[in-house]
């Protein structure tokens, strides 16, 4: 596992294009698998995944702290770009194609201990789900519990989706919920 983090930590398959620097953090004990897009300007720049106020929102989602968020034994964190792509016209350009297909096959093989994937966004569950996705992501998002327990499917936790989140109020309702209590029984699990 070491080296196969190693290698992608040294990645330059999109180096033509812009500067490379992966951001992940995987253990081959991982049971909770978070998957992305992928990183933004300030995780570019720090390296830490999820180290902005999506992070802070997606952690207050699953109902952990940074220390169990970053525990890669607990909870490992791919992305589906496992660099940042760059500034589209709106926001961040989508994730590069080139990297799930190259690195998540090769580190599925290797962690066998997943219990959960939780797809954020449409890339993810477009890549994960296939055809078994709804027409939206707020389709997929309201018919989570069809993919359970292998996917948790959510919206991204960016701010830039406050508007989403107070249209679909049944989010914060019904499915925060569930999803902390599934996060809570995983890792619970862990210690018993």
């Amino acid at each position: 596992m070491e080296e196969l983090i190693e290698n992608i930590s040294k990645c330059t398959i999109c180096s033509n294009e812009l500067e490379p620097r992966p951001v992940i953090n995987v253990a081959i004990e991982s049971k909770i698998i978070i998957i992305g897009q992928a990183p933004g300007m300030v995780v570019h720049q720090t390296g830490i995944p999820w180290d902005d106020k999506s992070g802070e929102n997606l952690r207050d989602w699953m109902g952990v702290g940074k220390e169990q968020f970053y525990d890669s034994t607990k909870i490992g964190i791919i992305p589906m770009g496992f660099c940042y792509p760059g500034k589209g016209k709106t926001g961040d350009l989508p994730p590069r194609k080139e990297c799930a297909p190259q690195w998540h096959g090769p580190l599925f093989e290797k962690m066998t201990n997943v219990k959960l994937m939780v797809l954020i966004g449409m890339y993810a569950q477009n890549y994960y789900l296939g055809t078994k996705k709804k027409r939206t992501l707020t389709e997929t998002v309201k018919h989570y519990k069809e993919y359970l327990p292998k996917y948790f499917v959510l919206p991204h936790p960016s701010p830039r989706n406050n508007i989403w989140q107070a249209k679909n109020a049944w989010f914060k309702k019904e499915v925060i919920p569930d999803l902390r209590k599934v996060v809570r029984g995983l890792l619970e699990e862990e210690t018993k």
